[in-house]
């Protein structure tokens, strides 16, 4: 997410600077403030987070807690230390409930239950949401937040152990095709349905919002449309040449039945997505082939 906004913004004429995590530990608030104090931007785009699927997100609740926490804190409280007087949070759709009515809109935010298997990560980004809207409110900041899909692309993490359910994917049936297998089995029933954005179009909205956005509330990110797992499955599998059986494994986790966010306030704004489900799915897996 983090390198697409960048790719887009650079494109667009502004100077970028970014750390990666050997850089600057976004969980060291000193470190971090300091750095903000010595570069002084003009914004900040805060994409970084601990991220992963439903396994690591149910294996790892204090991480995904508190290392999100630790980041966010770090920085909008950075940002404003330094005098930087523009930023945008990049949180994520989990923050809604588990069963919120679809399509999700941003005031459906703290109405219901979470998930449960994700509810760490989310409560940690819910933080991330009120820490923005409070240094509005006591400073005027003219600070922003965003709420994106899921998102996959170039730069996604493949590991099988750690990922989100798209690069796992593709990682699999690329696996089980140069290995001539026969069956792949997946978690769960295949039937929740999940919505998917391409992080190019995210980083366009990103530009967007940084431009003509500055309210109190959050905006979703995404494409308005969703399909199940079992046909986000199959679509993987035609595009890495997986030609053998699906089996899914009931007595794994779903997740959310159904996440497909309303995305009317940002399209008001002028922004719509530009790049097919398939399309970008093809290049993720041609880019993750050259980087292999």
């Amino acid at each position: 997410m983090g390198a697409a906004v960048a790719r887009r913004l650079t494109a667009d004429g502004h100077e970028v600077l970014t750390r990666g995590r050997a850089d600057l530990d976004l969980r060291d608030a000193a470190a971090t403030g300091a750095y903000l104090k010595d570069v002084r931007p003009d914004a900040v785009v805060l994409a970084a987070a601990k991220v992963g699927g439903i396994m690591a997100n149910s294996t790892y609740p204090v991480q995904f807690l508190e290392e999100n926490l630790q980041i966010q804190l770090s920085v909008i409280g950075g940002a404003h230390a330094a005098g930087v007087g523009r930023l945008l949070f990049l949180g994520s759709s989990c923050i809604y409930p588990k069963l919120a009515p679809q399509p999700i809109r941003e005031d459906a935010l703290l109405t219901g239950p979470l998930e449960p298997t994700n509810e760490a990560y989310a409560l940690a980004k819910i933080a991330g949401i009120v820490q923005v809207q409070s240094y509005r409110k006591q400073y005027g900041a003219s600070y922003i937040s965003a709420m994106p899909t899921n998102l996959y692309g170039p730069g996604d993490n493949f590991d099988l152990e750690s990922s989100h359910v798209l690069p796992a994917l593709i990682r699999r049936f690329h696996e089980a095709a140069a290995e001539g297998r026969d069956e792949v089995t997946l978690w769960g029933s295949g039937t929740p349905r999940r919505e998917f954005l391409h992080v190019d179009d995210l980083a366009a909205a990103c530009a967007v919002l940084l431009s003509d956005y500055d309210g109190d509330e959050p905006v979703n990110i995404g494409c308005g449309e969703d399909l199940t797992i079992r046909e986000l499955a199959e679509t993987v599998a035609e595009v890495t040449g997986f030609r053998g059986r699906l089996a899914w494994d009931t007595s794994k986790p779903d997740g959310t039945p159904r996440k497909l966010l309303d995305v009317g306030r940002l399209t008001s704004l002028g922004w719509k997505p530009g790049i097919p489900l398939r399309d970008g799915i093809a290049s993720t897996y041609k880019w993750w082939r050259e980087q292999s």
